[in-house]
């Protein structure tokens, strides 16, 4: 159950609730005075405080319990009783940050009900805090795997615009991870507990794309049933994101301009604007000055738009990922039959570096969840490879099962080899002396692996064990003195 600090200046009131809340299982701290209460607080970290306001007839001290109260970590829930009746005494306290209030004489029973919506509330508080520090930590830049040098780029850009209210356009091919981007950008950014809304501008048409972006009044059309928010107002506070945003009729691109530039949306059938605080994302796939010259997309909107641009390069521009993105999709998968991580062959990983990949990083996450789908064991042989994989390897690709590749625990500043053609028999050649500068990066290279060994990929984690922030971390990671 519960720890319970009680205080009230009634001797015999504090016993009888004590022995109630006690026998309900929960833990009590009952005190008849504030220095003993405040002391208390730091002496035992109570989850509910349960507080007379005036504990000594002249004055709300009760008040600096509960100020006390919600400062500790984590801060506890607290229960107002006052016996003045003071309603602007009560609403004081609950503008403090007390969670509820009972006026004397009250039953026994209000309070235990208090208390177990009290806990209710804490749970539920608790759960969510959680929740959304999983999706916080899913959606951390860190976790966008990447890395070659334009991934590189695109982390830094990340890292140094995440937390602006500055408009982004993300560009890149279907499949390159466009939406992941725009969820970093928001997980990381002080909009994060507020939410994200995503919308496929080319999945509706014209007239349902207003409606759900603008909202509309009661009436306004045909089916129009009530009044509905648009997802403009539902991201009120947080972030929305227009994905295929070149697919936009003239119509809405004029609307979405007067949102940008006014903050402000007008819900379909009604004449008042609504004020909204929202940060827009916008994504394409398809270059925008093409359609501006075309006339087919406006060019003051596709300024607004592209107040921020990042760059997603293809796969087939960085395959030297294609290791890492494999690793990332094959962590926590089990084969079914021998419930061990699954492994991959060097043919099948060749087969993987030579396919070009139009359909990017999503065809790839295809392709492997196809593998450790239909691989008879726990290692994907090249033949488990879509028939479209297989269809472009390249003649030097042999499907012969030709050992097992290591697959990397993270993002390294080098790739392990694919073939190696060194002969363990072979004498040592000489290796010539490095400049001292190269040598030192190597070493530090080698050393920033080995913490991001130990913290399992977590670069955040890596960063506190070297002692370095995150942002020196990508810059050494990057190459960068």
């Amino acid at each position: 159950m519960a720890k319970i600090l009680l205080v009230d200046d009634e001797l015999t009131m504090v016993q009888m609730v004590a022995n109630v809340l006690r026998e309900q299982g929960h833990e009590v701290f009952p005190f008849t005075n504030a220095p003993a209460a405040s002391a208390g607080l730091s002496e035992h970290f109570p989850e509910i405080v349960i507080t007379d306001l005036f504990l000594d007839k002249t004055r709300p001290q009760g008040l600096e319990i509960l100020q006390k109260a919600r400062a500790l970590s984590p801060p506890a829930i607290v229960i107002v009783i006052t016996g003045f009746g003071s309603i602007d005494t009560a609403v004081q306290a609950m503008k403090h940050g007390a969670y509820d209030y009972l006026e004397k004489p009250f039953k026994l029973d209000e309070l235990t009900m208090s208390v177990q919506r009290a806990l209710a509330y804490s749970a539920a508080v608790s759960e969510t805090a959680f929740l959304r520090k999983q999706l916080k930590k899913k959606y951390e830049f860190s976790q966008i795997v990447g890395n070659a040098p334009s991934m590189q780029v695109v982390f830094k850009m990340i890292e140094r615009v995440a937390d602006t209210d500055s408009t982004i356009l993300v560009l890149g091919e279907s499949g390159t991870g466009k939406e992941l981007v725009a969820r970093a950008l928001h997980f990381n950014s002080r909009r994060q507990h507020g939410p994200f809304v995503p919308i496929n501008c080319s999945a509706l048409p014209e007239n349902l794309l207003e409606s759900e972006l603008f909202g509309h009044r009661r009436g306004a059309f045909t089916s129009a049933f009530s009044d509905k928010k648009g997802l403009f107002q539902e991201a009120d506070g947080g972030t929305i994101f227009l994905d295929e945003v070149g697919s936009m009729s003239p119509m809405l691109q004029s609307r979405l301009l007067r949102v940008l530039q006014e903050r402000e949306v007008r819900r379909v059938g009604d004449n008042t604007p609504v004020h909204v605080d929202v940060r827009v994302v916008a994504a394409t796939n398809e270059p925008l000055e093409k359609r501006v010259k075309e006339g087919t997309f406006r060019e003051d909107l596709y300024y607004r738009l592209n107040v921020i641009s990042i760059g997603l390069p293809s796969l087939r521009e960085r395959r030297e990922d294609i290791p890492f993105l494999v690793a990332h999709f094959l962590r926590d998968k089990l084969s079914s039959r021998t419930r061990r991580p699954f492994q991959i062959t060097k043919a099948a990983m060749e087969t993987l570096m030579a396919h070009d990949w139009p359909g990017n990083v999503r065809e790839l996450e295809n392709a492997v969840e196809r593998a450790t789908a239909l691989c008879e064991t726990d290692t994907i042989q090249a033949a488990d490879l879509p028939p479209a994989v297989l269809a472009t390897q390249h003649a030097s690709v042999s499907l012969a099962d030709s050992g097992l590749v290591a697959l990397p625990t993270a993002p390294t500043t080098a790739l392990f080899a694919l073939n190696s053609t060194s002969d363990p028999a072979a004498p040592a050649m000489p290796q010539p002396v490095k400049l001292l500068k190269n040598f030192l990066r190597e070493q530090e290279a080698a050393h920033i692996q080995r913490a991001l060994d130990e913290a399992k990929g977590d670069k955040e984690q890596a960063a506190i064990l070297l002692g370095i922030s995150l942002a020196t971390l990508y810059r050494k990671m990057a190459g960068e003195d």
